[in-house]
């Protein structure tokens, strides 16, 4: 099934996320800020900054905190907090809710897929009780070239590790939605729990596909960092004042487990 464009959010698009466990928003983030946007995946891809923050990720002892986060870069760290989207947490979860993580990606049309997975960090897995939410904000758009994001509605409500259908790769289900044709600056938000795949383009003759990875959790219970340097991350984002105080749990190290390797959902 392709999936359509949605229209304004409204309490129906509220209650669909809640059924199908996700929502597309074209043209979500704002047109103003794009090349500013892409300018600095740019920069975190070609300077090499994006392989030291992973470097510091798998080898923490070796590392440590990496030189820069992905929040640090200015547009980035406005998006974390883009108004219409803490609204919209905020209607999901109720006010209470932390920022948990922000990855940033540039991907050629070609470049390999990703089989199908959730994202709630949860282990062992035993509960959907608390919501945990990614934000896929598509830069450029997304076009049938580049590649498109495939879904399972309803798999959210499913108690199961992240790799359960990892043995099927990216193959089309039945009853998925495919997600490739946005305008620029398009955000797909989905439960985090829900399966979903990311296809390679038919052909790689496509543009670049721009992605902002942002992911927020609502508070009541304790969430596992993925990131070694999660409290780093966290304090930066205080220094910088991003939540400005209207958010005051936004970036609080409270809602969060110690960090264990290999432990995450």
């Amino acid at each position: 099934m392709r999936e359509q464009l949605s229209p304004e959010l409204d309490e129906s698009m509220l209650e669909q996320f809640r059924e199908r466990g996700y929502l597309v928003l074209p043209g979500f983030v704002p047109a103003d800020s794009l090349a500013s946007l892409e300018r600095e995946v740019d920069l975190w891809v070609d300077s090499g900054l994006r392989k030291r923050s992973i470097a510091a990720a798998l080898e923490p002892e070796v590392y440590g905190a990496p030189d820069m986060v992905e929040i640090e870069l200015a547009a980035h760290g406005e998006l974390a907090v883009h108004p219409p989207l803490m609204s919209l947490l905020a209607r999901l979860m109720g006010p209470s809710f932390v920022f948990h993580h922000l990855h940033s990606d540039r991907r050629a049309p070609g470049a390999p897929g990703k089989g199908w997975h959730h994202d709630y960090e949860q282990s062992p897995q035993r509960d959907r009780d608390h919501l945990m939410v990614h934000a896929l904000h598509y830069i450029g758009g997304l076009q049938p070239s580049m590649g498109g994001l495939a879904v399972l509605p309803g798999s959210h409500r499913e108690v199961a590790d992240k790799t359960a259908r990892a043995h099927l790769g990216t193959c089309p289900l039945p009853s998925e939605a495919v997600i490739d044709e946005l305008p620029p600056g398009s955000t797909v938000v989905l439960h985090s729990a829900l399966f979903h795949a990311r296809r390679t383009a038919p052909g790689a003759s496509g543009g670049p596909r721009y992605m902002i990875d942002a992911s927020y959790c609502q508070t009541g219970t304790r969430w596992p960092p993925v990131k070694p340097y999660w409290r780093h991350l966290l304090a930066t984002a205080r220094e910088l004042d991003l939540g400005r105080g209207r958010w005051p749990e936004l970036f609080a190290e409270r809602h969060f487990t110690e960090y264990v390797r290999g432990s995450a959902g």
